[in-house]
């Protein structure tokens, strides 16, 4: 049976959250005040991205994934980052956030002004190639794309766009896809494919910024996101098992919801903006500001 845990109210999240210093990670529900669709938001309907060893079946594959991300960038490349970005992006720099570890690959954090940032699974505006491993830019492949296939954009102008960048389409016949332009080799977005492994820096970085956290002193604050890829649960997991107060802020089930949490049903937004703009004191009702 699963167990859902009663809602903590947004209030006393806020105060919990004030009067420790935490670690952040973040998932697609962050972006959806961007405009960006999330996977499994309460309204969101079902949709399963190209998986990794799909992508490296063979050139098929790989057309159907450039012809449809070509579309999605034209629209995600436009995106700005939220209030919540940039609320996260203060309270880094007032030293009450130690670490942001984010499940999105669309770089609004970094936009937003966040530095201490680890994108866990990757950035959609990098690429890289499958055989020579050199690295580009998506802004350079989105011109040659535009440029081998004119047109494209304008004759699927109203196709639906999803978190990845990927887009709903199934036919994508004809579309040119160029290869690496230093070998000729596959080019894939420098991002973790459904079926790949994280990379192993990026989750020991991970891991030692919630293995520092002090039970008595710190927390780890979950926002937008669902958990229920592993990439980003293992760290939730890691915190309760070692008695480190966890506040999830999502709208929707997640799966820590079985885990000792405190679950706020609230818009990250509207969470972050509040924390960021009220002083810790005011939101516990006295008492001065957590030691930075």
């Amino acid at each position: 049976m699963t167990l859902t845990p009663a809602p903590t109210p947004v209030a006393t999240a806020l105060e919990l959250v004030a009067a420790r210093p935490f670690v952040a990670l973040t998932g697609a529900g962050m972006s959806t005040d961007s405009g960006i669709p999330d996977y499994r938001g309460p309204s969101s309907p079902a949709r399963m991205p190209m998986t990794f060893s799909e992508f490296v079946s063979g050139p098929g594959a790989q057309q159907r994934y450039w012809a449809r991300s070509h579309l999605g960038w034209s629209r995600m490349r436009r995106a700005t980052p939220n209030a919540g970005h940039r609320a996260l992006a203060a309270l880094e720099a007032a030293g009450r956030q130690r670490l942001l570890i984010t499940q999105n690959v669309d770089g609004l954090h970094e936009a937003a002004g966040s530095r201490a940032v680890c994108a866990l699974h990757g950035r959609i505006a990098d690429v890289v190639c499958l055989d020579c491993r050199a690295q580009s830019s998506r802004a350079a492949l989105h011109r040659r794309l535009g440029e081998l296939n004119p047109g494209w954009g304008e004759r699927h102008a109203d196709v639906e766009v999803r978190p990845d960048g990927d887009v709903d389409l199934d036919d994508t016949a004809g579309f040119v896809v160029p290869g690496c332009a230093a070998c000729g080799g596959v080019l894939k977005p420098d991002v973790v494919f459904f079926g790949e492994n994280v990379p192993k820096p990026r989750v020991e970085r991970c891991y030692a910024a919630v293995d520092a956290l002090d039970p008595d002193a710190d927390l780890l604050l979950v926002l937008g996101s669902s958990l229920t890829v592993m990439s980003g649960f293992r760290f939730v997991r890691r915190a309760t098992k070692q008695g480190v107060p966890v506040v999830v802020v999502n709208r929707g089930a997640t799966r820590a919801d079985e885990l000792k949490i405190e679950k706020v049903e609230a818009g990250t937004t509207e969470f972050l903006t509040t924390l960021a703009t009220t002083a810790p004191s005011e939101l516990s009702g006295g008492g001065s500001a957590p030691a930075e």
